[in-house]
């Protein structure tokens, strides 16, 4: 395993205190003494509440009301008590609860009961946890309820008397005063432009907070420039990340408009890069590729954003500044991951996948990552981040990169950051033959193993034919990579794929659900069928295969395969003996 260099230790140790700080910061500011007067700088009302984007499911209105809340995979019965008084059975049941995006459920019921609910859940969490508490008065966590609040103002406020409309704002005035002293501290990365964006929010729908619309907006234009890239992905790399984003910024600039202002360049330019990248990850059947955290793709959501896409035109090819390459005919496609990992301060959920790619042929997909769960994340998100959880090579089973898991770390950052990894990835493409060849190289074992792997995919003009090469250099001498050169090249099956290994285990037979048959031939080398898990299901992690082939970079250097749809006749790259290329290393 990549050792953790000094230089890592010390963006480490700085980010660590960084945290800490403002962590200690988060208490300080909400002390009384260092509070300003209740009655200096609060909003009397709100003057406008934006679109909530966010899918929103009127059943689940009669489990919250009945106190039974059912959040990111756990299910809390209260029996009379307020579910801000009961244990959290996981820290992401916690941050669902406390963030209240899930009034929008209970304004999906349009009723009064709903309404009244909504007030008393809001006046409860008002009385036990207003003042301070070590999980809701987190700042990403106060970002994400601010939001909540005001998206859902109409449903808070409505029938409300004046002492509980005098009260919510009142301690929503203290909270965006909260988040105003602290959203630079907040964890990099979404959670600080949802900061942001929340004090966008406040500063034009609450009366009286105009006047700080001007510093509000000039720092959310800083991090857009900074977090989203210049072909439109999200520093992170984490494709997700754009819905996550996009899901706030569009209503957001309709507020601007509403109030008869010009939504800022910033706002209007990140917006426009990143629509494109919404096409770029989709497979044919609607979801994402899973790449650097992505989990299960919200298809409802997705397209209700794309619906604001006026431009709607083909995907790019090239994502340089995000680190991806997309390759597209007759109906197949080849999503790959060509990119070094985030900055440290945005790894908490990369994967150590680089070279890692996924296949789709029409609206099925074939090859896959595990991916990430949408519920019970903690349980599998390290399994997940490893180079084995990916569709690319692996030296003795240990991933491209190392994860800083020591419990102090997780604690401060808010997570296991990644470091070391590639640090020189080369990627080339070319018309080749009629069709696309992309060649792509990493040095992410080197330092450890002493090799560079190279992978080079060509995807023939009709679609039919996938060609692929691993080569593996070696950096020192071939001596020492002894008893360290066992490799493995993983191709992990989406779950409705069937796999059948060929009678004379150098192929695979793989069904699709729609009696499409696709074969896998690795020629010289034995396959293997091998267990998997496909972790980014609607229903959860589901049992899957994966093909395997194994070896030892010192005696095969280079490792061809090809996927192939019916009789598709042979192109691309040109084959030669596995004995002729031993007597040409020799």
């Amino acid at each position: 395993m990549a050792r953790v260099s000094l230089a890592d230790r010390g963006r480490l140790s700085w980010l660590a205190l960084r945290r800490g700080l403002a962590h200690l910061a988060a208490r300080i500011v909400t002390h009384p003494l260092v509070q300003r007067p209740a009655w200096l700088g609060r909003a009397e009302r709100l003057v406008i509440a934006p679109q909530d984007l966010r899918t929103a499911d009127p059943t689940r209105a009669a489990e919250i009301y009945g106190g039974r809340f059912a959040f990111a995979g756990k299910v809390v019965i209260c029996d009379g008590r307020s579910p801000f008084e009961m244990v959290p059975p996981s820290e992401e049941w916690a941050e669902t609860l406390l963030t209240f995006g899930w009034l929008r459920h209970l304004r999906a019921a349009e009723s009064s009961i709903t309404r009244a609910n909504a007030r008393a859940m809001v006046d409860e969490w008002i009385a036990l946890q207003g003042f301070w508490h070590p999980h809701a008065w987190r700042p990403e966590t106060v970002a994400r309820r601010i939001i909540a609040w005001i998206t859902q103002a109409t449903l808070i406020l409505d029938d409300a008397d004046m002492r509980f409309y005098r009260r919510f704002l009142r301690n929503l005035t203290r909270q965006v005063r909260y988040l105003r002293r602290l959203a630079r501290n907040t964890r990099d990365g979404v959670p600080r432009l949802q900061a942001y964006i929340a004090l966008c929010y406040a500063s034009l729908t609450m009366a009286g907070q105009m006047g700080h619309l001007r510093g509000a907006t000039r720092r959310l234009a800083a991090e857009l420039d900074r977090q989203i890239l210049p072909d439109g992905g999200h520093i992170s790399r984490n494709p997700g990340a754009l819905i996550e984003l996009l899901v706030d910024l569009l209503p957001l600039r309709q507020v601007f408009t509403a109030r008869n202002l010009v939504p800022p360049d910033a706002l209007l330019n990140a917006i426009d890069r990143m629509m494109p990248m919404l096409r770029f990850f989709r497979h044919g059947d609607g979801n994402f590729a899973l790449f650097n955290g992505m989990g299960p793709t919200p298809t409802d959501l997705l397209t209700t954003i794309l619906a604001y896409d006026d431009a709607r035109g083909t995907p790019v090819a090239n994502a340089p500044h995000s680190g991806y390459q997309r390759i597209e005919a007759g109906g197949t496609l080849i999503l790959m991951d060509t990119g070094r990992v985030p900055p440290l301060a945005v790894s908490q959920e990369a994967n150590a996948g680089c070279l890692a790619f996924e296949l789709s042929s029409k609206a099925q997909r074939i090859v896959v990552n595990c991916g990430l769960p949408g519920t019970n994340r903690d349980s599998w998100r390290q399994m997940a981040r490893t180079t084995a959880a990916h569709s690319t090579v692996t030296f003795c089973d240990q991933p491209a990169g190392h994860f800083v898991d020591s419990g102090t770390t997780k604690r401060l950052l808010d997570g296991i950051p990644i470091v070391g990894g590639p640090r020189l990835v080369e990627v080339a493409r070319e018309d080749h033959n009629g069709g696309t060849l992309l060649r792509a190289a990493h040095d992410g074992y080197s330092d450890e193993f002493g090799v560079i792997h190279q992978r080079a995919l060509m995807l023939s003009a009709d679609g039919k034919r996938i060609d692929g090469e691993e080569f593996f250099t070696a950096t020192r001498s071939n001596a020492s990579l002894v008893g360290r050169d066992n490799f493995a090249v993983r191709f992990h099956l989406h779950p409705m794929i069937k796999a059948n290994r060929l009678t004379d285990s150098h192929g695979a037979m793989l069904l699709l659900p729609n009696k499409d048959v696709w074969s896998f031939n690795a020629y010289e080398d034995r396959v293997e069928i091998e267990e998997s898990v496909y972790l980014a299901g609607n229903q959860g992690p589901r049992r899957t295969t994966q093909i395997v082939i194994y070896g030892h970079a010192r005696k095969i250097a280079r490792v061809q395969w090809t996927f192939s749809f019916a009789a598709a006749s042979p192109i691309g790259i040109v084959r030669r003996p596995r004995n002729e290329e031993q007597t040409d290393r020799k």
